[in-house]
């Protein structure tokens, strides 16, 4: 039975749990957030701010400050508490850094390991503690203060660690919780869980029967969290594709070998929910995943559909999933800008882009920033439709391996240039943004946000919705909101997505979710066939 129409209370599409403006967040003109970790605060390359510019002057935005006495490397910046970190190497000694985040003076550093290999792993910093990882796979906690070290393993001698490629450990380490995940990649420690206060070992996963595909030992990838029905499980691209271990305990529950390159493996997979998107570079493509349960704790791999590398592969920059799109560089070495349909797998467009090389991209109040290769950063503005450039500027120096990744926070583009930073000012202003759409933060609180990510479950507000037309039924959602109240707080109400499974059922874990919900929110099931 196709209930769908039962629920309708404006347009066939929306469903309002509740209206009570006087509970809702007041706005503010620029909504500031750190990005403690690889990818961001929920390791998806989303920032959670608003109002930041959403177009750059003709030379760029300007330029805070800059400094260029850290050591050589690729590792991004972290930014937490007032202050960046990252790792470099200065003449073969790799250091953790800790800078003041208004100027970039150096604060402290400490010496973290030796090597002749490039410092490419992005620290990540969790409450007083910094969790930093050498080339040589030299893992370190260390305290954001003062830098000085707590505890320290070797992920060859103590988990007997391989590398997919034999050029330097570059993932990130996963806080969750009371545990460090990291990726050691040995036969019987593929994948371990530490004590992140102590480094004591709680589990390992061992590597077995993976698939023939790629190469064993750990990739350059990073782990992600997500949950299908009651298991949670991390997610990773290792050296033989990827794989799924149960957060608990470690235990293997799937993998999937056929999108493993035979040279190395680089990008952050994107789960949204029971859905594993992984794009490869060296021509190994693409492919949607769908986690099936099938009886207690256990879980099968659906594939849903997959891209050959001609199609769609991304080389070491990323992709961002929004909404039903996924959006980022396409190409060996390359990062044409490039929308594929995340349930289907169509390509939307590909176009040739600002930049020459690889291009990584992360996104921020309703733009795409992507830095490529040869130094260009660009602003996009970009949907189903297509993408506009709103704004260009250049990394002085640029060129080689510049492949570090973007980060905005707290009003700032940071770049990393191998030893230097740049740092520019992407808040908008009154002026600038008088003319734009809503593009506010979310009601939902923060927990609340990444409990909804972690659940895949598509969310997002009025005031979003209506500046990105090709969202939903944004202008319909808007409307209905103003008819309602005049007080602009109306912007600011979540609306929520959700997905029925082919028996027309909604997913109890989300539900239950939804129930503990404190803020109004507006429920938007349209196009499903909902079981009576």
């Amino acid at each position: 039975m196709n209930m769908s129409s039962s629920f309708v209370q404006y347009s066939k599409s929306l469903c309002l749990i509740s209206l009570c403006i006087g509970t809702l967040i007041g706005s503010s003109q620029v909504s500031g957030d750190d990005w403690s970790q690889w990818r961001g605060p929920n390791r998806d390359a989303k920032s959670q701010e608003s109002g930041l510019l959403k177009s750059w002057p003709a030379d760029g935005p300007p330029l805070d400050w800059s400094v260029s006495n850290l050591g050589e490397g690729y590792a991004s910046l972290v930014v937490a508490n007032r202050k960046i970190h990252t790792i470099g190497n200065e003449s073969g000694v790799i250091y953790a850094y800790g800078l003041k985040e208004t100027n970039g003076e150096i604060l402290w550093k400490t010496k973290i390991g030796e090597s002749s290999r490039h410092a490419m792993s992005t620290p990540t910093v969790d409450g007083e503690f910094l969790y930093a990882l050498d080339p040589d796979g030299v893992l370190s906690c260390l305290l954001v203060t003062s830098g000085e070290i707590q505890w320290q393993i070797d992920f060859i001698t103590d988990f007997g660690g391989k590398l997919q490629s034999g050029r330097a450990d570059g993932e990130s380490p996963l806080i969750d919780g009371e545990n460090l995940i990291c990726t050691p990649g040995g036969d019987e420690a593929l994948i371990v869980a530490l004590n992140k206060a102590t480094g004591e070992v709680v589990w390992k996963t061992a590597a077995s029967n993976l698939g023939a595909k790629g190469k064993d030992g750990a990739a350059f990838s990073s782990i992600v969290k997500t949950q299908v029905q009651d298991v949670a499980m991390y997610v990773q691209l290792v050296g033989r594709g990827l794989v799924g271990v149960e957060c608990s305990s470690g235990r293997l529950l799937w993998s999937y070998n056929d999108i493993s390159a035979d040279i190395v493996n680089i990008p952050t997979p994107v789960v949204q929910g029971d859905l594993v998107f992984s794009a490869n570079g060296y021509n190994a493509g693409s492919v949607l995943l769908k986690l099936v349960p099938t009886g207690e704790q256990e879980i099968d791999v659906k594939e849903v559909y997959r891209l050959q590398g001609n199609q769609f592969q991304n080389h070491h920059g990323g992709v961002i999933a929004l909404g039903t799109a996924v959006i980022g560089g396409h190409g060996s070495n390359n990062g044409l800008p490039t929308c594929v349909d995340l349930e289907t797998g169509d390509i939307l467009w590909k176009r040739r882009g600002p930049g020459i090389g690889s291009a990584s991209v992360i996104y921020a109040d309703g733009r795409f920033v992507f830095r490529y290769q040869n130094g260009v950063v660009a602003l996009l503005d970009a949907d189903h439709a297509g993408f506009t450039i709103e704004g260009k500027l250049q990394i002085p120096g640029a060129g080689g391996d510049s492949w570090s990744h973007p980060v905005i926070a707290n009003g700032r583009l940071m770049l990393r240039e191998q030893n230097s930073i740049y740092v520019y000012d992407v808040r908008g202003t009154a002026a600038t943004n008088q003319e734009t759409k809503p593009q506010l933060a979310s009601a939902f609180s923060q927990e609340m946000r990444q409990a909804l990510n972690l659940h895949g479950v598509r969310h997002s507000t009025i005031g979003r919705l209506h500046a990105d037309t090709s969202a939903f039924d944004a202008q319909q959602f808007y409307r209905f909101g103003r008819s309602q109240t005049e007080d602009s707080a109306i912007e600011q109400i979540p609306v929520v997505r959700l997905r029925t499974d082919e028996q027309g059922q909604f997913d109890s874990a989300q539900l239950t979710l939804l129930q503990g919900a404190e803020q109004d929110f507006i429920l938007d099931f349209s196009s499903e066939n909902v079981a009576g």
